[in-house]
């Protein structure tokens, strides 16, 4: 019996502002995937630690902030250390398009910036679970 897919959205950080995370989760829900949403303020440990808890396929983080170059790598780095190196990271927000190399680098399969359709992230999970299989 195949499970859904789960997909973690988190807010890592002090930035309080979830109307976009909140617009992908419904997104990813209404596409048939099972999404748990973390809520605003949530350290990198507590994201890492809730998305090895809920063994999900894939986290999302939307960050506003920019903290996005120290908060998105530390995410990644929590979740290689304790074993979730498999899960696959994608983020959000108002990135720079200068800092998206090194997010990829540290770990990040995508970016995605203001006004991107919903349903290109949708694509991109879809896109990466054939991929996976």
């Amino acid at each position: 019996m195949d499970r859904r897919t789960r997909v973690l959205i988190g807010k890592p950080g002090l930035d309080g502002h979830d109307r976009g995370a909140k617009y992908i989760a419904r997104a990813l829900r209404d596409a048939g995937m099972e999404v748990i949403y973390t809520g605003i303020r949530q350290t990198p440990q507590a994201i890492a630690e809730a998305a090895l808890q809920e063994d999900v396929d894939f986290v999302g983080l939307s960050l506003l902030s920019g903290a996005h170059n120290h908060l998105f790598p530390e995410v990644a780095r929590i979740l290689r250390d304790k074993g979730g190196a498999d899960i696959i990271l994608f983020g959000g927000g108002v990135i720079p398009e200068e800092d998206i190399p090194g997010l990829k680098q540290a770990g990040f399969k995508a970016i995605f910036t203001p006004g991107t359709p919903a349903s290109e992230v949708v694509a991109f999970i879809e896109n990466e679970l054939k991929n996976r299989n």
